[in-house]
């Protein structure tokens, strides 16, 4: 199904013998062109000449090349710098005639179109090498009737730069969409950046410009010089390109891999139970200053042990996709389709996700398909007109970060998203993608005001266009690849975030299709309610209960992420009123309730061993404060050690995870007791069997602290208490297992009396 465009030569490449090699004579043909576009000429006529060496020629194939013509056959060649061209087809020679401007032209008295390849004679050197222009397309009809249709679920498979066999000649198919170009050109290393000598095709209404260039492979660097509608020219990163320069170059990289994985059992695995349904305990990580000056394969030396240790389900790295500032932690992205070249190339950063798969664990990744800078050698006005960007520049412009939005309602920029996402779980085996900023894609009107924007066709602030957009992206990721989970970082009420595509709720959309959201609500509220001394926590319980009221409209995630312990927000120990020692029993108290709560967690690195001090992306968490020679190292380890002990007590109770997003996995035993700061409820598993969880927000002891219970359980262990000396606490709690009393209480049959730590959360079991 390859469409055969004129000009494209008949022959077989089978590597024509040189005419050094041969053992009689080549037989030599005169130029036969005078250098002058006659009747019957060789030479490219003189609006040919001048669109090429504009770059703005659609279809170079058809002029250069070899084409029969009356008379024989036609070679012509575009070679700026060039002092002689020969064509070598077997024994014929075809010295061709310097027609000036880099073009060489000469006439065969042949039937038919040789294989052929060219002599280029430089000052001081020569070259034998394949004519570019003897190819035919590279990409194929159905390639092309997806990328019309905005269907091309693999569309990094098609366009981009691909090394690849085509004829027969080993070498690299490029090919890009911009369909508003008057010509494309590559340009890169193996043509010194000049592309004249290499113009692209247009393949028609599609938009796509292809070139298969023989002799460049992996590991080359090249951009796109694109002619622009008003005639000037700008150079542009491969917008699919997998590979680039590492920062602040620019340049894309051809990229060929050639990874072996050794994940099979994982993937094997990984549909075996839905997300909402699994343990699900999430380390986040910024990679470049984890332990800053790492590599991929560094890391992976490091990283799947360390979060192993801990007992974490799932890794959450912030975005790896290629951007430019460092500064933005991957935020603002230029190469969609590349991981960052800070830390190694492709290939390296599959074998990171594969060391974290065989121990076990998850790569969630940050995916960011709302908006994208300004960087002139990107994506904005790629073509020289608005094309991954709206065509409204009040529609365009996000207001927050001074990047641009993309344009989900065209199709092909959809398309390019949609593939992305499909791409990072099918190239990388990534599990999960964690949506970012969703809000400002589905609000026309976030972060502007009145006369700012324009109402969708019903009236709303809705973006239609962008709900398609989600719903088809997780439709799409979870019908490609069974076991991935995508996550909406959503800081609204959005109906229907998590609820299928195909089931309307009563706003009249279809959900999302999202598999969880991060619970911003549960994140603000409760970290209020522990910034406040406790003394005044009573007068607010209602930001520690709350969450309940809604808990099951949505499946949650509860992140303490990036954003809240950066920017002045402080870490989270230093959230924390009191003294030291009050700090880390806060948060040690707020870990074990947030372990607890319905939802699946998640921790920015650093937390898990009360790092004081914000995150910093130029030199990342405190190692040094787990240093035994540091005084307090023993402070921070025993906040680390909880973590850990909280993730192997989580891991190995299913109470605390089966029934996440069931309302029958969840029961108050108090959530009104604001005087006393304390909250209590159990957490129940498939078949009732229960968790106990009490948190003491107020930094007293409670002695004797009547809780009523299921009279079922004939007595109760505890299993988990923050207070632990072991994690720096006073060791306050109940070491004996502690038998129910027939005596009613909180509407309960029976009741038992706990010790309550003073800001502590204790776990009990039935024993």
């Amino acid at each position: 199904g390859k469409k055969k465009t004129a000009g494209s030569g008949s022959g077989s490449a089978k590597g024509p013998a040189k005419a050094t090699a041969e053992k009689k004579a080549p037989r030599k043909v005169a130029a036969g062109s005078s250098g002058t576009a006659v009747a019957g000429s060789p030479a490219p006529d003189a609006a040919d000449r001048e669109r090429l060496l504009a770059g703005t020629h659609h279809d170079p194939h058809a002029v250069l090349g070899a084409h029969r013509v009356p008379g024989g056959v036609a070679f012509r060649a575009l070679r700026p710098y060039a002092r002689a061209v020969t064509v070598l087809a077997g024994e014929l020679r075809v010295e061709l005639h310097d027609d000036g401007d880099g073009f060489f032209s000469g006439l065969a008295p042949l039937k038919e179109v040789p294989a052929h390849r060219l002599l280029v004679v430089y000052d001081g050197t020569e070259q034998e090498v394949e004519d570019p222009y003897r190819f035919l397309p590279t990409l194929g009809e159905l390639d092309l009737h997806l990328i019309g249709e905005g269907r091309h679920e693999q569309l990094w498979r098609a366009l981009g730069a691909h090394p690849t066999t085509h004829d027969g000649v080993a070498g690299t198919r490029f090919a890009v969409w911009a369909p508003n170009a008057r010509g494309v050109r590559v340009a890169g290393g193996f043509n010194f950046w000049d592309g004249t000598a290499h113009p692209m095709r247009s393949l028609g209404s599609t938009g796509v410009w292809e070139l298969f260039l023989p002799g460049v492979g992996a590991g080359e660097l090249y951009k796109f010089e694109i002619t622009r509608p008003d005639g000037s020219r700008t150079f542009r990163a491969d917008p699919l390109a997998r590979r680039t320069e590492v920062p602040p170059a620019t340049s894309s990289v051809v990229h060929a891999s050639d990874y072996t994985w050794g994940d099979e059992e994982w993937l094997a695995h990984r549909a075996d139970a839905p997300a909402h349904e699994a343990p699900m305990s999430v380390y986040e990580v910024h990679l470049p200053s984890w332990r800053p000056g790492l590599t991929y394969r560094e890391l992976a030396e490091q990283l799947p042990a360390y979060v192993a240790d801990l007992g974490f389900t799932h890794v959450e790295l912030m975005p790896v996709a290629e951007h430019p500032f460092g500064g933005s932690w991957g935020y603002q992205v230029t190469g969609f389709y590349a991981p960052t070249a800070r830390l190694g190339d492709p290939d390296d950063f599959k074998y990171l996700v594969d060391r974290l798969h065989r121990a076990g664990i998850g790569v969630l990744m940050d995916w960011v398909p709302a908006h994208f800078p300004r960087d002139d050698w990107a994506l904005a006005e790629f073509d020289g007109r608005p094309l991954y960007e709206h065509s409204d520049p009040l529609r365009a412009a996000h207001p927050d970060w001074g990047t641009l939005e993309f344009d989900f309602g065209r199709r092909e920029v959809r398309n390019f998203l949609v593939a992305n996402a499909v791409y990072w779980c099918e190239e990388f085996h990534i599990d999960g993608l964690r949506v970012d900023a969703v809000a400002s894609m589905l609000y026309l009107d976030y972060s502007r005001e009145p006369g700012q924007w324009t109402p969708n066709e019903h009236g709303g602030r809705e973006n239609l266009d962008a709900v398609a957009f989600l719903q088809e992206m997780n439709a799409t990721v979870y019908r490609r690849v069974p076991g991935v989970v995508t996550v909406a970082e959503e800081s609204t009420a959005w109906d229907g975030v998590t609820r299928a595509t195909h089931h309307k709720g009563p706003s009249g959309f279809g959900g999302l299709g999202f598999g969880l959201k991060w619970n911003m609500g549960w994140m603000h509220d409760s970290l209020e309610y522990m910034g406040r001394e406790p003394v005044h926590r009573k007068y607010h319980h209602g930001e520690l209960t709350f969450s309940m009221v809604y808990a099951y409209s949505e499946n949650y995630v509860l992140p303490i992420s990036h954003d809240e312990v950066v920017h002045g927000k402080r870490s989270l120990v230093s959230k924390m009123p009191g003294d030291w020692w009050q700090q880390r029993a806060n948060e040690r108290a707020y870990l074990g309730w947030m372990w607890a709560h319905p939802g699946k967690q998640l921790l920015f690195m650093g937390q898990e061993f009360a790092q004081g001090a914000e995150w910093s992306e130029a030199h990342g968490p405190d190692w040094w404060l787990l240093d035994p020679e540091y005084g307090a190292a023993a402070d921070h380890r025993g906040v680390r050690d909880l973590v850990r002990d909280l993730n192997t007590v989580y891991r190995a109770t299913p109470a605390l995870w089966r029934r996440d997003t069931h309302p029958s996995g969840f029961a108050w035993v108090v959530g009104y007791a604001a005087e006393d700061d304390v909250v209590a409820f159990l957490r129940l598993d498939a078949d009732g069997t229960p968790l106990l969880s009490v948190s003491n927000f107020a930094p007293v002891v409670r002695s004797d602290y009547r809780l009523g219970v299921p009279d079922e359980v004939p007595a109760w262990h505890e299993v988990l208490n923050t207070d632990a000396a072991r994690y720096g606490g006073g060791d306050v709690g109940n070491p004996h297992p502690v038998k129910p009393e027939p005596q009613g209480w909180h509407g309960r049959p029976a009741s038992i009396r706990l010790t309550l730590p003073p800001l502590a959360t204790v776990w009990l079991r039935p024993a």
